[in-house]
């Protein structure tokens, strides 16, 4: 599009914002992609229009948007001349609100010494506190240039400010002094920064915001530069606090190998513990920087030292599926059964992760499988699939696990399988001895655990491999009833209506008893909100009443299936079961629901087009 026609594009759009406001149009009208036409205007950086808005009564102040309001969006987005035309319509200069709290803060982020100026003289307050990033140095200190931070400290900001994501300034600037390639071939703007804040009383100790102080973010960094220059001001290169406990283990969860040399030759502790992984090994054995790993044994880190997110290193590279970082772990005496952390050892953390590499290695080098869960652990995740899977099982296996080990959410492998549609491995866990009538877990059992999953294939293993189709749940304690009772109901519950029917077909009893639910009639009066959008529920009420279902039966969370339906507000539920000749809502029962909610028309027992609203 040519100069010219830009013109007349923008000219004739000025005509046309006159014309709707000649015709009555609200200049305030909200709503649509940027809330108003005086945002609108800001955000596409149409001066006309905005001024032409503000002749004719638009709001400046008007609140909204991810900047909070007019002044701050022109400051973030550099168009002074916008900026200009608002303070002069008395746009207020310490509005609060927005990403970044106010028009001052939007403006040092982005590094405007211009707006930052035109701000500061027309009234705009330096220490204001608000916004991501607390005040307006902690801004300009995340990425601004040294002659703005000058500008404020010259203005009276008060250097050592706490708030915002980063604590202070000192945190902010020592964070950000080396973000990439091209930050850390010119980072002396970020270590003059620094220099200027300490210069001016910056407290090189000072504590909060995500790293705990500005040391720690410097390594976590791996700007060594502002690690040597903030140590010479009197950092205390074992400073306790933030997110990684302290500056080595940031810097090794990091992967800078120059900013851990340097820590160590300056006495940083290796065996600090605290923070995210307990301590520097783990972070660098999570990382995955074998170079580190290495550098952290050569200098006296304890391979079993406990803590942390993983409970020891060896845990954390397993659960990464870091060969190469295991083997040199356990070649420095790792002990390869260390219990605790997340998965409570290193095989349950590499079998959770389908890492069929590292399960081995561990087996052989004497990892136990007494008292141990990997198999339940390799099949509740939720990220092994297929071949993958199948290997891990027949490893452990192999290696003398108990297929019908009890724990965990499932409480055994098969359960687990079944529930996430696992057709190969439950098979081969059939075919390797599982219980497939194993009680406990979740579901109860494997077969309740497939029919809410829905996997009708599974559900017909099952069954030709001797699951009771009318078997109840047991109990996992003496107060706690496995949720669904029986493999209908689960079914029933999860939506599944050619489930339900394959299984009624099978035999199975329509009005068995217990569960959360009561009965599979209950279950499916609920009707999930969750799966509202993709199941039938309403088929499925009429295809257990057509089976025999007892629709007056009574017990489970809500009483009786009518209750069920109007307590979750389901119309359509309601109107059949009323139809089908429902017994109605008894009173005495709602008194004493917890959250009663039932609607006032349900109440007459009668059928939602024979009401009176």
């Amino acid at each position: 599009m040519g100069m010219l026609s830009k013109l007349l594009t923008y000219f004739r759009q000025i005509e046309i914002v006159r014309l709707l406001l000649e015709n009555g149009a609200d200049v305030n009208a909200q709503g649509g992609e940027y809330g108003n036409a005086l945002w609108a205007g800001v955000y596409l950086d149409q001066v006309g229009i905005v001024k032409l808005l503000l002749e004719n009564g638009a709001y400046v102040n008007a609140k909204g948007r991810e900047h909070g309001n007019a002044l701050q969006a022109a400051s973030y987005e550099e168009t002074i001349a916008i900026v200009k035309l608002l303070l002069e319509n008395r746009a207020d200069v310490n509005a609060q609100g927005g990403e970044y709290g106010n028009a001052l803060q939007a403006a040092l982020y982005r590094g405007n010494i211009a707006i930052v100026n035109l701000l500061l003289e027309n009234g705009a307050a330096v220490n204001a506190q608000g916004g991501k990033y607390g005040n307006a140095l902690q801004a300009a200190s995340c990425g601004a240039s040294v002659d703005i931070v000058k500008v404020l400290l010259e203005n009276g900001t008060v250097v050592n400010a706490q708030g915002g994501k980063y604590g202070n300034a000192l945190q902010a600037a020592s964070c950000h002094g080396s973000v990439d390639i091209v930050k850390a071939a010119a980072s002396d703007g970020s270590v003059d920064i620094v220099k200027l804040l300490l210069e001016n009383g910056a407290d090189v100790h000072a504590q909060g915001g995500e790293y705990g102080n500005a040391f720690q973010a410097a390594s976590h960094r791996g700007s060594v530069d502002i690690v040597k220059l903030l140590l010479e001001n009197g950092a205390d290169v074992n400073a306790q606090g933030g997110e990684h406990g302290n500056a080595l283990q940031a810097a090794s969860c990091t992967g800078s190998i120059a900013t851990i040399k340097f820590l160590i030759k300056n006495w940083a502790d290796v065996h600090a513990q605290g923070g995210k992984y307990g301590n520097a090994l783990q972070a660098a054995a999570y990382r995955g920087s074998i170079d580190i790993v290495k550098f952290l044994l050569g200098n006296d880190a304890d391979v079993n030292a406990q803590g942390g997110k993983y409970g020891s290193a060896l845990q954390a590279a397993s659960d990464r599926g870091k060969i190469a970082i295991v083997n040199l772990l356990l070649k420095n005496g790792a002990d390869v059964n260390a219990h605790g952390g997340k998965y409570g050892n290193a095989l349950q953390a590499a079998s959770y992760r389908g890492s069929v590499d590292i399960v081995e290695f561990l087996l052989k080098n004497g990892a136990s499988l007494s008292m141990l869960r990997a198999v339940n652990m390799a099949m509740h995740s939720r990220l092994l699939h297929g071949r993958k899977s199948v290997d891990i099982v027949k490893v452990l296996l192999e290696n003398g696990a108990d297929v019908n080990a009890q724990g965990g959410e499932y409480n055994n492998a098969l359960q687990a399988a079944s529930y996430d549609g696992s057709v190969d491995i439950v098979k081969f866990l059939l075919k390797n001895g599982a219980d497939v009538n194993a009680q406990g877990g979740k579901y109860g059992n494997a077969l309740q655990a497939c029919s809410y999953g829905g996997s009708v294939d599974i559900v017909k293993l099952l069954l030709e491999n001797g699951a009771d189709i009318n078997a109840k749940a047991g109990k996992m304690s003496m107060l706690r009833v496995v949720k669904y009772g029986n493999v209908l109901q689960a079914a029933s519950s999860g939506g599944e209506v050619d489930l339900v029917k394959f299984l009624l077909e099978k035999g199975a009893n329509v009005n068995i008893e217990g569960g959360k639910y009561g009965t599979a009639l209950q279950a499916a009066s609920v009707a999930d909100s969750d799966l509202l959008s993709d199941y039938n529920y309403v088929k499925l009420v009429e295809i257990l009443l057509d089976n025999g279902a007892d629709i007056n039966s009574r017990g489970g969370k809500y009483g009786s299936a009518i209750q069920a339906a109007a307590i979750n507000s389901n119309q359509q539920i309601y109107d059949l079961l009323i139809q089908r000749g429902a017994d109605g809502i008894d009173p005495i029962f709602t008194i004493f629901q917890e959250d009663p909610k039932i609607p006032f028309p349900f109440m007459e027992n009668k059928s939602a087009d024979s009401q009176i609203y």
